[in-house]
């Protein structure tokens, strides 16, 4: 198999590495380059054509692509430490905490990147003023997980799984665009040390 990555910032490809990193599992990795154009050359949209990283060929060259799809094969593949949950009621709370994380936060943070940041603005046509109007956005989605994370050690279950993941990858994206974590927001701070702490945090 081979794991199509993108270097950091690129917050989707750090989510697989950061489950590999995990579950003490390594593959083969060739990274594309974001900021030369390389998503969308013939090479690599032979392999995805939507043109996005990560995407990961298996050895009878089929494609998976999506993130969460991905990091579900390599759970499914290497069950320990389990990223999905133990048990029915588990699996459905990181599901639930996944899905508000990349609904409530990365979409109003990538309305912020696509519409605001200089480097956006080379590839996209931008519209600021709608792209302004996702960071209450984002800050309100903030204060959600801040309430739900006091008295938590992990935002989805009693274990690190892939909703602490998302999170992560976002949070620290939002910082890399000049979105940190407000400082009122002591508890969603407190876990982003904890989880920053975690050696796959540097995958």
């Amino acid at each position: 198999m081979l794991f199509y990555n993108a270097p950091n910032p690129a917050p989707n490809p750090r989510r697989v590495r950061i489950l590999l990193a995990e579950k003490g599992v390594s593959v083969p990795m060739t990274d594309i380059s974001i900021p030369t154009g390389e998503l969308r050359s013939e090479a690599f949209l032979a392999v995805n054509p939507l043109g996005q990283v990560p995407a990961l060929q298996l050895d009878d060259g089929e494609v998976l692509t999506e993130t969460v799809s991905i990091c579900r094969y390599f759970d499914a593949l290497h069950p320990e430490p389990p990223m999905f949950g133990t048990d029915p009621l588990d699996s459905a709370r990181i599901c639930m905490w996944t899905r508000r994380v990349e609904l409530r936060l990365g979409t109003p943070l990538s309305m912020i990147w696509q519409h605001t940041h200089p480097f956006t603005a080379r590839v996209v046509q931008q519209h600021k003023e709608f792209g302004e109007t996702n960071r209450p956005k984002l800050h309100e989605a903030m204060r959600f997980v801040d309430g739900h994370l006091d008295g938590r050690e992990f935002l989805a279950s009693d274990c690190f799984t892939i909703a602490d993941i998302a999170l992560l990858t976002i949070i620290d994206f939002a910082g890399f665009i000049d979105e940190p974590i407000p400082g009122d927001m002591p508890h969603l701070k407190a876990w982003h040390d904890r989880v920053s702490a975690r050696p796959s945090a540097q995958a």
